[in-house]
C-alpha cells in the first residue's frame, strides 16, 4: 500500500473516516458500541494508520470510542488521529459553524482531553465560519501550532483561494478535506492545486460514484475485468490512482463492509480502465 508523510508520521494512504460510528443523524451513541469498537480495532489490523474523525461527530462520541478502542495508555502509536473543529450541533443532520477564537481554542482543548492526548496529529477548520473575520480563525490556528497544542493544521470544504489566504496568513496547510469521489469532481482545480503543492487530499464520501455504479455502468464494466471486485473498490481504487497525495477515508460501521473498503487498496487498474473512468465522469 502506497504512503504519504501526514501528521508528522508516514500513514497509508486508504485511511478509515470515522463519522458512522455514531447515532442516526451523526447523533448520539451508536446503535451497536461493541460492532464500532471492533471495526476501529480491525481497521488498524488491516493497515489503516489514519482515522479522521471530528468533535462534532455525536458530538464526542466518535473521539471517545476511538480512545476507548485505540488508545494504549499513553497514545496512538504509529496511527495517526486527525480531528476538525468549528461545527456546532443542535440535533441530528444539524451543523452550524462557529469559529470564534475562544470557541476553536475550546475545540481544541476538548479533542485533546477526550483523545488522551498532549498533543493532536493533524486539527482541521471544519469549515470555514464566514460570520467570523477569517484572520480570527487562521490565527487561531496558528496559535494552536506555535503553543505545540497541534502538530499540523487543515482546512474542509474550501477553494483554492482559501488555501491561498490561510498561507498568506502563515498556516502551513498540510491537508484538505473536500468531497470528492468519481461521480462528484467539482474539486477537481483544489486536488491539482493540492498535487502542486504537495497538500494530502482527503475526500468524504470518496465511495459515492453516483450514476457510475448503476447496473451496466461505466465501473460495472470495469469491475468485469476484476472477479470478485466491488465497483465501490474501484472507486476507492480510482482515487488512489488520480494522485499521489490523496488519502480517502471511507467511513462504515461495519467489520464486513471496513475489510471490503480497505481491500480496494490492492486493486490495480490499467491507464485504459484509468481513463475510461475519467471520461465517464
Amino acid at each position: 500500500m502506497s504512503s504519504i508523510d501526514l501528521g508528522g508520521k508516514t500513514v497509508n494512504r486508504l485511511g478509515y473516516g470515522a463519522m458512522r460510528i455514531t447515532g442516526p443523524g451523526i447523533w448520539g451513541p451508536p446503535a451497536d458500541h461493541d460492532e464500532s469498537i471492533r471495526v476501529l480495532r480491525r481497521s488498524v489490523e488491516l493497515g489503516v494508520t489514519f482515522i479522521d474523525t471530528a468533535d462534532s461527530y455525536g458530538p464526542d462520541v466518535s473521539e471517545d470510542l476511538i480512545r476507548e478502542a485505540l488508545h494504549d495508555g499513553s497514545g496512538y502509536g504509529d496511527v495517526v488521529i486527525a480531528t476538525k473543529g468549528g461545527f456546532t450541533r443542535h440535533g441530528p443532520n444539524i451543523w452550524a459553524a462557529l469559529g470564534r477564537r475562544e470557541y476553536l481554542r475550546q475545540c481544541v482543548l476538548m479533542s485533546l482531553r477526550r483523545l488522551g492526548v498532549e498533543q493532536i496529529d493533524l486539527w482541521q477548520l471544519h469549515r470555514i465560519d464566514p460570520r467570523t473575520p477569517r484572520e480570527e480563525q487562521f490565527g487561531a490556528m496558528k496559535e494552536f501550532l506555535d503553543e505545540g497544542l497541534v502538530k499540523q493544521v487543515g482546512l474542509s470544504e474550501v477553494g483554492v483561494e482559501d488555501v491561498q489566504e490561510a498561507q498568506a496568513a502563515g498556516l502551513p496547510i498540510a491537508s484538505v478535506q473536500n468531497r470528492y469521489n468519481l461521480g462528484d469532481r467539482r474539486a477537481e482545480k483544489l486536488l491539482d492545486f493540492c498535487t502542486e503543492q504537495g497538500i494530502a487530499f482527503i475526500p468524504w464520501a470518496p465511495v459515492d460514484a453516483g450514476n457510475l455504479a448503476r447496473p451496466g455502468g461505466p465501473l460495472e464494466k470495469v469491475a468485469a475485468n476484476h472477479p470478485g471486485v466491488t465497483t465501490g473498490q474501484l472507486a476507492l481504487a480510482w482515487l488512489l490512482r488520480r494522485s499521489p497525495i490523496v488519502v480517502p477515508i471511507p467511513g462504515t460501521s461495519s467489520v464486513a463492509h471496513l475489510e471490503e473498503n480497505q481491500a480496494a487498496a490492492a486493486v490495480e487498474l490499467t491507464d485504459d480502465e484509468f481513463e475510461t473512468l475519467a471520461r465517464a465522469a
